[in-house]
């Protein structure tokens, strides 16, 4: 591979590269526009530390080397990051307190905060690299009016990322670009097979990276070398009604797996964790109007001062719902016009005007 020449002229962008075929059109893109990239994979887990040997997960051994493999292609500097320890620490260690407090945390939106871009554009700096460029389905615009930078849905509605990139901030967004943003991922796709890449037609990550299998309680058991002890399934009334098989096992609103035979579907309604109670009952309690969020960040606004009309997601793929925003201490209260399914604390509540995203936060609290 043959090392560009730094030219003061020409843009430099520094792209993150994951493996996947999103990533790899996205430096063919940035290459295209004229810009000096660099290819970058940042090696969060390592299989064998996680008892995963075995599986596909993200950032493996497997797309390092179809990132090194599409970067040869674009004749593009190309380097390892390695931020295991800071990854077990901030995201890892993280996940878990989130469950065994009760919540239900998001991880691919903390790995975004903490590590993807906070890593890269540290290092974008160190090394005079103009921006840092991801395959996000997501858009960044300047609005001159307001003197802001926007962030904006993705055209592709199906594929749209903005819900996990609500915590950039004014300051990153200035230093990111996101090329795919006003792409379908089918035209993705036929780019990366017009160059040849061998990842044209790899299937998209779909799991959380650390727990390929989706057994997370099995995972948590593992990192930690704690066992979380079975306890009681207890009705709205607070009578025994089964035997659970660790709380942090259950989610609000599961129904499958309670191996309960009441007669009529139950779902999970609330945990006690110092109890090690998990509540069930009718889907009609699992409905809330009002959620609160703190650790918020805004995008589209520099602070919320009086309420505001928008539509929230409290999960990544929910179709957006109508509700008022209001000022709180530490963060926000939303209240929706129409119940809503199970919003969960721990979880982010993303908030949209249009396609713009005004800002979001993690769930604290919800109310009937």
């Amino acid at each position: 591979m043959t090392t560009q020449t730094s030219d003061l002229c020409t843009p430099r962008a520094l792209i993150a590269m994951s493996g996947g075929v999103d990533s790899s059109v996205a430096a063919w893109l940035m290459q295209d526009a004229g810009y000096q990239c660099t290819g970058i994979t940042m090696r969060l887990t390592r299989n064998e530390t996680l008892g995963q040997s075995g599986f596909h997960t993200c950032c493996s051994e497997t797309d390092i080397e179809d990132a090194a493999q599409v970067a040869f292609v674009l004749d593009i500097p190309y380097e390892v990051l390695d931020f295991t320890a800071d990854f077990r620490e901030k995201i890892i260690e993280k996940f878990i307190r989130v469950y065994e407090a009760g919540g239900t945390p998001n991880p691919c939106i903390d790995c975004n905060k903490y590590m993807k871009f906070h890593h890269l554009l540290t290092w974008a700096q160190q090394h005079d690299i103009d921006y840092v460029v991801t395959g996000h389905y997501a858009r960044v615009e300047w609005d001159e009016a307001a003197g802001r930078w926007l962030l904006k849905k993705g055209l592709d509605e199906g594929k749209d990322q903005s819900y996990v990139l609500y915590n950039l901030t004014q300051e990153q967004l200035a230093h990111i670009r996101l090329p795919l943003g006003a792409l379908h991922k089918s035209e993705v796709r036929q780019i990366a097979e017009k160059q040849k890449f061998v990842n044209a037609r790899k299937q998209d990550s779909q799991d959380i990276c650390f727990v390929p299998d989706g057994d997370y309680a099995r995972f948590m058991e593992d990192f930690t070398g704690k066992h979380y002890p079975a306890g009681d399934f207890v009705d709205r009334d607070g009578r025994v009604v089964g035997r659970h098989q660790g709380a942090v096992r259950y989610t609000l609103g599961q129904r499958k797996g309670l191996g309960l035979a009441m007669g009529a579907p139950v779902y999970v309604c609330g945990k006690d964790m110092q109890a090690n109670t998990v509540t069930v009952g009718p889907e009609t309690e699992l409905f809330d109007r009002i959620v609160y969020a703190e650790d918020v960040n805004w995008i589209a606004i520099p602070a919320l001062t009086e309420p505001l009309r928008v539509t929230a997601r409290t999960r990544y793929h929910q179709t957006e719902q109508t509700a008022t925003v209001y000022p709180a201490e530490n963060g926000f209260r939303l209240e929706f016009d129409q119940p809503q399914r199970a919003p969960t604390p721990g979880q982010a509540v993303v908030l949209y005007q249009g396609d713009v995203v005004l800002g979001g936060g993690t769930i604290t609290k919800v109310e009937k």
